[in-house]
């Protein structure tokens, strides 16, 4: 049985200390969180930055901070930065992760594949956008985390490949659930995964309280999941009890080993999708 890939997104944009005490924010937070995770099983880790006021950032400044102090202790680990528009709709501010360089460098970036709109906000990412950083990530040599959150987006990534702006293997995480995307169903997760390119890895995730029900189809039908604070800060659907980081990593280990699904070490998740070592 093919080894589960792990993708961790402990911090994202939304949630505050005031929404859940257990959100890392600082770049110790985030790298203390990262580092536990990843003794458990966690393989690639998807940050996001905040600045001193705990308010999302698109500096390079502190993504530095924070994926110095991961691989100082992991090096192995692999690191994908955000360049949500979420915040920031200038290409400069959204790529300005992507000029780090040397030992600093993330080894893939999030790229959004449509514009879509959340509960209460938009992130707005036109077609020039979305090549831009496309580009961007190729010269530099950073590879595309395609966000998927409906068949639209599938449809766009093939027409990136098409376009000769990303290259194999596609890592895909597909994100369900969002209140105008894709709902977490399995026709519509079904519908998706289906209607990926060839030589695609992907992992699967619900927002909110799906996310427990597609980590568990994820650890079935997908390479790997998506995890994280970033998508769910509850531990149950009751929403009574708040998770923790290493609670949602602990809880798709167990679905895994109830599966005989063995965890892919971060070497072998490199190896799997053509990163240097």
């Amino acid at each position: 049985m093919k080894k589960l890939i792990i993708n961790l997104a402990p911090t994202g944009m939304i949630p505050t200390k005031e929404i859940t005490p257990h959100i890392p924010i600082h770049p110790q937070e985030i790298i203390k969180d990262v580092l536990h995770c990843s003794s458990m099983g966690a393989s690639m880790i998807h940050i996001h930055a905040r600045d001193s006021k705990g308010l999302p950032t698109y500096h390079k400044e502190i993504y530095a901070k924070i994926i110095s102090g991961i691989r100082e202790k992991r090096p192995d680990l692999i690191i994908v930065a955000s360049t949500s528009g979420r915040n920031f709709p200038e290409f400069k501010q959204r790529s300005d992760v992507l000029q780090l360089e040397g030992d600093l460098k993330p080894d893939m970036a999030s790229l959004t594949l449509s514009s879509l709109n959340f509960m209460q906000s938009a992130s707005v990412n036109s077609p020039d956008m979305i090549m831009q950083l496309a580009k961007e990530m190729k010269e530099k040599g950073i590879k595309p985390e395609l966000e998927v959150f409906d068949m639209g987006m599938v449809n766009y990534a093939k027409y990136l490949i098409k376009k000769g702006l990303i290259d194999p293997p596609y890592y895909f995480n597909i994100l369900l659930g969002n209140i105008a995307s894709a709902q977490s169903t399995l026709q519509e997760a079904g519908l998706i995964l289906s209607s990926l390119p060839q030589n695609s890895i992907v992992s699967l995730t619900g927002l909110g309280a799906s996310q427990k029900e597609m980590n568990g189809l994820g650890v079935i039908f997908a390479d790997g999941v998506r995890v994280g604070l970033e998508d769910n800060i509850w531990l149950s659907k009751e929403e009574n009890k708040l998770a923790t980081n290493s609670n949602l990593v602990e809880r798709v280990i167990k679905i895994a080993n109830s599966l005989n699904r063995p965890i892919a070490s971060a070497n072998e998740v490199r190896e799997l999708l053509g990163l240097d070592n």
